[in-house]
């Protein structure tokens, strides 16, 4: 095994991945003790050698994963995010740039990358985004529907909720996460408009309970999709495998009925 394959083993080893987790939920709450003022004044320091030193350790993490693959590193996207997260913290972050002091607390997503439960959820919402588009298309439609409306019926009455085309559709947004929709928004407006709440509810029967299930049926259809494919994968993995084990069994039953046959020819030609 040459060089490259002993260190890609090592760094892809279970005790060192689960060390790099560790580090990272470490590195988690240091980030967030960080934005304490009674922390920092007290161990301050320690926190920036903390910080300092788990960095540090991703930097060599990432360096021996280059060594060991190569540019093969950058085909797996999970590779190329830790790569722009562990680079981002490398930035000086000083003078107009001290702003990406902030992006280091992006260190704690490569818990993602890191647990293969938490990867198979992100990516389940990675292939759910065009249905999930097709269905933020429709809301928006849907959206632009009921605001006109509610633009023409109410805005009169009630120009800072629906005095404009913006201002009624998140008035509506309001409205469809049920945030005081109807003590701070339905209830006065009908007390304008008494039948107002043939307007509202269809609209939170629409938006909120059909419109919202839908975006997670389709994220929860992707997930099902997704581990009924990994499950295939592993039955032709398995399978592959018996076909393997049954075929050199075979091979090596005809092997030995070959040498059977060659014995008993021989015993045959040693007979008086």
């Amino acid at each position: 095994m040459s060089l490259r394959d002993r260190a890609g083993a090592w760094i892809e080893s279970a005790a060192i991945q689960r060390l790099i987790i560790a580090l990272i939920l470490i590195n988690a709450v240091t980030l967030g003790l960080e934005t304490s003022p009674a922390a920092m004044a007290r161990a301050g320091g320690l926190l920036g050698a903390i910080d300092r030193a788990i960095l540090a350790v991703f930097v060599v993490e990432i360096a021996l994963k280059l060594f060991a693959q190569g540019l093969r590193f950058f085909r797996a996207p999970w590779n190329v995010f830790d790569f722009l997260v562990v680079g981002i913290a490398l930035i000086p972050a000083s003078g107009p740039l001290a702003v990406l002091r902030v992006l280091r607390v992006l260190r704690v997503l490569r818990l993602i990358s890191m647990v293969p439960q938490l990867r198979f959820v992100v990516e389940a919402l990675l292939r759910a985004i065009p249905g999930i588009g097709s269905i933020a298309l429709l809301m928006l439609v849907i959206y632009y529907v009921f605001a006109v409306m509610a633009t023409g019926l109410f805005g009169p009455q009630f120009p800072d909720w629906f005095g404009s085309i913006g201002s009624s559709m998140y008035t509506l947004f309001q409205v469809m996460t049920l945030e005081s929709w109807s003590m701070g928004i339905v209830r006065p407006v009908m007390e304008a408009f008494p039948y107002a709440w043939a307007f509202f509810i269809p609209f939170i029967l629409i938006a909120t309970f059909t419109m919202l299930n839908l975006f997670i049926g389709i994220i929860v259809n992707t997930m099902q999709t997704l581990h009924e494919a990994g499950h295939a994968q592993e039955r032709e993995r398995l399978e592959q495998v018996v076909h393997d084990d049954t075929a050199g069994v075979a091979a090596e039953v005809r092997a030995l009925r070959r040498e059977l046959a060659s014995l008993r020819e021989v015993m045959r030609r040693d007979r008086p």
